[in-house]
């Protein structure tokens, strides 16, 4: 009875044991790798005819997540042929998408291997150096989920139609949104997106204030942030921030404004708040968060 126990014992607990698990691949992006939340590329990027963007009345195409920096760590969790082309759904450490969004890239701009990479390295800038790399962003286009202000250039290649010298630009997602702007200027150190952005470094309490009290308290690349958008504080007299203004010439994009008369405008919707509600889309609050230096 006792050896029948222990025959059933090691047969179940030897099956248990065994695993015919698929090894986990991992890639790293070997350049600036669009990162969509759709497996359709090619639909995407050139349509049947290899001449059209896919993109919404405001000229941005909704499919782009972000743009992953040279040496950006995804973890492979699926590969799906798509035409000519192999598309690898993944996630990365690096950008939290949207509950229930997934993550695709091409496969061919990945390094793939089964060991497990180290992360992107990664050194923030300089106070000076991420202030004037805000300034010389001034005059970018606006593209959703861009942070690339010169774009991919690798794109081209999806179109087969010549391109013109007036669409190189657009067709490469060369542009920054508001959170790229940032991302951007401090080479990929801050958060990607607001929804993160709201909580990063500590708050500065301006709960109750008027826009006059605010200014005497904000310094240099604060954030004046809501889940939707940010603004960064230049120093007392300016704030730059990238802007969607649909049907303006590129539809909008990083702009210079006087401090007090953009928070002026924001508090005709919005009021400050000290610490962003957990899982809160609220559409009438914004809070000031502090990074730099921390």
């Amino acid at each position: 009875m006792i050896v029948n126990l222990i025959i059933v014992f090691l047969t179940i607990f030897g099956a248990a044991q065994v695993c015919h698990c698929q090894p986990v691949i991992f890639g790293v992006a070997s350049q600036n790798t669009p990162v969509l939340n759709s497996a359709d590329f090619a639909g995407v990027f050139g349509g049947k005819d290899g001449r059209v963007l896919k993109s919404d009345r405001c000229g941005q195409v909704r499919e782009l997540e972000f743009i992953a920096l040279p040496g950006t760590v995804f973890k492979v969790l699926e590969e799906q042929r798509r035409g000519p082309a192999k598309i690898c759904r993944v996630e990365t450490e690096e950008y939290h998408a949207p509950p229930g969004i997934g993550l695709y890239v091409e496969c061919g701009a990945l390094k793939r291997g089964s060991v497990v990479p180290p992360p992107r390295a990664r050194t923030l800038p300089s106070r000076e150096q991420v202030t004037a790399a805000l300034k010389d962003s001034l005059g970018s286009s606006y593209v959703w989920g861009g942070n690339a202000r010169d774009g991919v250039p690798e794109l081209a290649k999806w179109f087969q139609g010549i391109l013109g010298q007036g669409d190189a630009a657009r067709l490469t997602l060369a542009g920054l949104d508001c959170s790229g702007l940032l991302y951007q200027a401090t080479g990929g150190w801050t958060p990607r997106n607001t929804s993160q952005l709201v909580a990063y470094g500590n708050p500065v309490a301006v709960a109750g204030r008027q826009a006059e009290q605010i200014m005497t308290v904000l310094e240099p690349l604060d954030l004046i942030v809501w889940n939707g958008h940010v603004v960064i504080v230049l120093d007392r007299e300016a704030v730059i921030e990238s802007r969607l203004e649909c049907g303006k010439p590129g539809n909008g994009g990083v702009v210079l404004t006087p401090l007090e008369r953009r928070l002026r405008e924001i508090m005709r919707s919005r009021r400050p708040v000290d610490a962003w509600p957990a899982g809160s889309k609220s559409k009438d609050i914004f809070v000031v968060r502090r990074w730099y230096g921390l």
